[in-house]
């Protein structure tokens, strides 16, 4: 099994309701983002997939993500935008598009600090 991964990075504000501490409060990150995808074979030229077709849907999300108060999003109403929904959101976003590329979204990891990150897997 091949295992390619892809990163980006995105920055926006959001606080966590119902919390209690300083991350009630609305507060920043640069968050940092790596997608881990799967493949069983590779094509004639020998890659699973092109790294670029990765990085346009990964781009996608990031543009969304960005620079916004996340708890104002749609798919942040019913859940707080942690570290650990964000993986979430961003697999289910990015599942289907990846599934035409011939690869298997596995993981995506979510990093609030240099030393602080969430995955979400459906494996």
């Amino acid at each position: 099994m091949y295992e390619l991964n892809v990163e980006d990075e995105f920055a926006s504000a959001h606080y966590l309701r119902g919390y209690k501490g300083k991350c009630e409060r609305v507060h920043g990150h640069n968050y940092r983002v790596m997608i881990t995808v799967k493949a069983k074979k590779l094509n004639k030229i020998g890659l699973a997939v092109d790294f670029s077709e990765i990085k346009v849907e990964l781009k996608k999300n990031m543009e969304i993500l960005d620079h916004r108060l996340l708890d104002e999003l749609p798919c942040f109403k019913k859940v707080n935008p942690s570290a650990e929904n964000i993986a979430k959101y961003i697999f289910d976003s990015m599942n289907k598009p990846l599934k035409v590329k011939q690869v298997k979204l596995s993981k995506v990891t979510v990093w609030e600090t240099a030393r602080a990150s969430a995955s979400y897997s459906n494996e």
